[in-house]
């Protein structure tokens, strides 16, 4: 809107001007059949309000020597075309250059250059009507100007007319943009690339902690942009930026600077803005400090030599490769040696007056040489596309032909030739594929010296010569860091905004830091593996199981197989003796379903070992709480017959009788092993016992086992448990039967020992959780059965076998009626 503004303001001053700015000046024209418009800040005008629009003397502003080598540079590489005899042979090329002193109030010169005889026409004019050749003009391109802004400012005008406008300066990220200018061409490179050397600079060096000074215009706020952007992806942090202007406070820029000990400062801006900069850092005595330069002031002459300029540390730099143009320093030469005499009355068109007489030729050649290549080739590529223009139309060169821009527009897109070992081309955005950059450094003698190269094309490559640079003050490389870096194993945990600030803490058991892909998280290893505290990689775990092989499982699987011998030997001996007095009140024929049962629960035995599967898990449990329930609904119904026949059967006879009449007995085990039954299967349909590994307990160790669901386990051990604890109650109630009849109190000895061996077991487990807890699951559940078989029914087989005297009726008569008479007693 600013320049729109502008450009409305000043369109009536131009008109005023335009009728008297019309003597040309030598240096800054030159006839031709086809005219190259040209652009170039040889003068700086410093930013003054005015209440009305007016032109601007630019020969009355600071004179600026770089850019008056480029704009001689100009007239050097028009006159060496015009001398060619490959190159618009018989065509004369002529030019037609403004100095570009300010972006506001320089519009008159555009205005010239793309009017045509006086007056501003759209291209497709032509079109419309068939006009004269010398209603057309001239200007075929226009090369410059110099800096984004000032491109930004007058591109919009010769975009119109898609004039070819050729850049050898304006580096911002928005000229690439081809929508926006359409016919805008650069032979700088774009300022994503100076920004890539400028990082790759950063992180050679390991430097983490920087400050960024800018330019407060589009060129300075670009680079900022991108260098934002490129360090995301990096351990570089921006501590510290700051835009720069007229009216840039320094001493409070370089307080905060020192106050957040910042030692690199990366200073992208205009050169006149850099000058201020660097004068007031000697002033300040700003000390220590690595200073690295883009491409627009890392070869200037007058700055390394300026008193003081050690003092503020080492200045690195990226710059274009110094090339040498054979024939400009002749030129300079010849043209400073002839009598040169500008009439500033008779040069008053606009901005065309240099009164730059009295330099002398050495002054104009050892000029800053960035940017020297890049207007050579401007001037080079349209010469070439105005070559290729012609011969496509007729197919030679000639002054016959009525030339439009758009045409050369779409020649210099297709450029392809060689300039000094340069090959010229240009990409779909219109930046340039050629060229490469230096990196340099200034020594003790005030030079740039090449330390390093950034080469673009055909492939990325960086190299830096660190031997070639004297760090200042103490000749070692500065350290730039906000935090030290973490010891080995230790992550980063950001302090504040910026990742470059942060605390280091170790990486507990079972994490490690991988430094190079993460170093700020510490990575959770896999289940299968372990780490110690501190550690950079995880350690596989070591998979533990009890295996068939082992000497323990060994052991209880041929204790479970000599259970399941012995229940078979007393099956057979209790069946020869099946009518005795014994084998009836052990339970008669119940005595073979208890030990049918429990040969079934010493199956579970045998899948404690190996590696669990879920059929093994289920095998470990299902049998067990099935068949034992059945061998404690057994002792429950003999309990209470014991306590039945000897104290409720005189007391409660209706009770006895329908027990006897109903078989109570076989109708309690029925609806147990019924009700154990459907609550096993239901809870192991809907959540069945699965394979699981512990990995808590032991870092480096996985312990295979079985994972049961408390919930659907719960029923069958709650009945299991009521089981045993009526028949607790029952044998117990039978305390003080006869002393030599020990039934009930043998189910007590069995049940105390039971319910010892689960106690142990859950202490162990509650405290131990190694591979070993499935064996000591195991022999509690061999405990278990072993307790019922040893103690109540092994003392049996023993009367049988070797007290046969005990094992008659008239025996056990004689106890139940000693008994009766003590109770009537």
């Amino acid at each position: 809107m600013e320049h729109f503004l502008a450009l409305m303001c000043l369109l009536g001053s131009f008109l005023h001007v335009l009728a008297q700015c019309t003597a040309p000046a030598s240096e800054f024209q030159l006839e031709g059949e086809y005219l190259i418009g040209g652009l170039f800040d040889i003068h700086h005008s410093t930013a003054v309000y005015h209440g009305r629009p007016e032109a601007i003397d630019c020969s009355s502003q600071p004179f600026l020597l770089p850019n008056y080598r480029r704009f001689q540079l100009m007239r050097f590489s028009v006159e060496e075309i015009n001398n060619s005899t490959n190159l618009l042979p018989n065509v004369s090329l002529g030019y037609e250059i403004f100095d570009y002193c300010s972006s506001r109030k320089n519009f008159p010169d555009i205005f010239k250059l793309i009017s045509v005889n006086g007056l501003i026409q759209p291209w497709d004019e032509p079109h419309k009507q068939q006009l004269n050749k010398s209603d057309v003009s001239k200007v075929i391109a226009v090369v410059g100007p110099f800096t984004s802004t000032q491109a930004l400012t007058v591109a919009p005008l010769l975009m119109v007319d898609l004039i070819p406008m050729i850049s050898y300066g304006s580096s911002s990220s928005v000229f690439s943009k081809k929508a926006q200018f359409p016919s805008l061409l650069r032979t700088v490179h774009p300022n994503k690339k100076a920004i890539d050397v400028i990082v790759k600079i950063v992180q050679h060096f390991n430097w983490r902690w920087v400050a960024f000074l800018n330019s407060d215009d589009d060129y300075g706020i670009d680079g900022l942009e991108l260098f934002i952007k490129q360090i995301k992806q990096t351990e570089i942090c921006l501590a510290y930026t700051k835009g720069l202007n007229a009216n840039t406070n320094y001493p409070r820029i370089f307080k905060q600077i020192e106050a957040q000990r910042i030692p690199i400062i990366i200073v992208f801006a205009q050169k006149m803005t850099v000058e201020a900069l660097i004068e007031s850092a000697i002033q300040l005595n700003v000390t220590n400090k690595v200073w690295i330069a883009d491409e627009g002031w890392s070869l200037n002459k007058e700055l390394p030599k300026k008193k003081g300029i050690k003092n503020i540390g080492t200045v690195l730099g990226v710059s274009q490769p110094v090339v040498t143009i054979p024939g400009f320093s002749d030129f300079i030469y010849s043209f400073k040696s002839q009598t040169h005499c500008e009439n500033a009355e008779q040069n008053i068109f606009c901005n065309q007056v240099c009164n730059c007489g009295s330099l002398n030729a050495e002054d104009v050649i050892a000029a800053d040489p960035s940017f020297s290549f890049y207007v050579y080739s401007a001037v080079y590529a349209v010469a070439h596309a105005l070559h290729n223009t012609l011969q496509r139309i007729t197919g030679r060169c000639n002054d016959n032909i009525t030339v439009y821009p758009h045409m050369v527009l779409a020649e210099l897109k297709k450029s392809n030739f060689t300039l000094l070992n340069q090959h010229i081309q240009f990409d779909e955005n219109g930046d340039p594929t050629f060229g490469s950059y230096s990196i340099v450094f200034w020594n003790h003698i005030g030079d740039a010296e090449e330390i390093g190269f950034y080469k673009l094309h055909p492939s990325v490559h960086v190299f830096i010569n660190n031997t070639k640079i004297q760090w200042n003050p103490n000749g070692e490389v500065p350290t730039s860091l906000c935090s030290p870096e973490c010891d080995v194993g230790y992550a980063k945990k950001q302090d504040g905004i910026h990742k470059c600030c942060f605390n280091c803490e170790i990486c507990p058991n079972g994490t490690y830091i991988n430094s190079t892909e993460d170093p700020y998280e510490c990575i959770n290893c896999k289940e299968t593996e372990w780490s110690a505290a501190g550690s950079t990689s995880c350690n596989l775990r070591e998979v533990e199981y009890i295996p068939f092989t082992d000497s323990k499982a060994i052991m209880i699987m041929l204790g479970a197989w000599a259970l399941v011998g012995l229940t078979l030997a007393m099956s057979v001996l209790f069946a020869f003796n099946y009518n005795t007095p014994v084998v009836r009140s052990a339970g008669g024929p119940m005595c073979f379903l208890i030990f049918g049962c429990l040969s079934l629960c010493s199956l579970s035995v045998f899948f404690y070992f190996d590696k669990p599967t879920v059929s093994f898990c289920i095998l470990r449990y299902f049998p067990f709480l099935l068949f034992y329930t059945v061998c404690l609904a057994c002792f429950v119904v003999r309990s209470f017959q014991i306590v039945c026949i000897f104290k409720m059967a005189a007391k409660f006879p209706k009770l006895h009788s329908w027990w006897m009449k109903y078989h109570g007995q076989w109708l309690v085990i029925t609806v147990a092993f019924v009700t154990q039954a459907f609550l096993l299967l239901f809870g192991y349909t809907f959540s069945p016992p699965k394979p699981y590994n512990e990995t808590v307990e032991y870092p480096d160790k996985i312990i295979l086992g079985c994972d049961i669901d408390l919930k659907a386990s719960s029923g069958p051990v709650v009945l299991l448990l009521s089981l045993g604890s009526l028949c607790f109650i029952f044998s117990y109630m039978g305390k003080d039967l006869p002393k030599n009849y020990n039934e009930a109190k043998a189910i007590t000895f069995c049940l105390l020992l039971l319910i010892l061996t689960w106690i142990i077991f859950a202490t162990q487990y509650l405290l131990y959780h190694g591979k070993n807890i499935q064996t000591l699951n195991a022999l509690a559940v061999l405990s278990s059965l072993y307790s019922f078989l040893l103690w109540y029914f092994l003392p049996k087989c023993y009367i049988i076998i070797c007290q046969p005297h005990r094992n008659t009726q008239e025996y056990f008569q004689g106890l139940i009626q000693n008994y009766t008479k003590t109770i009537s007693q």
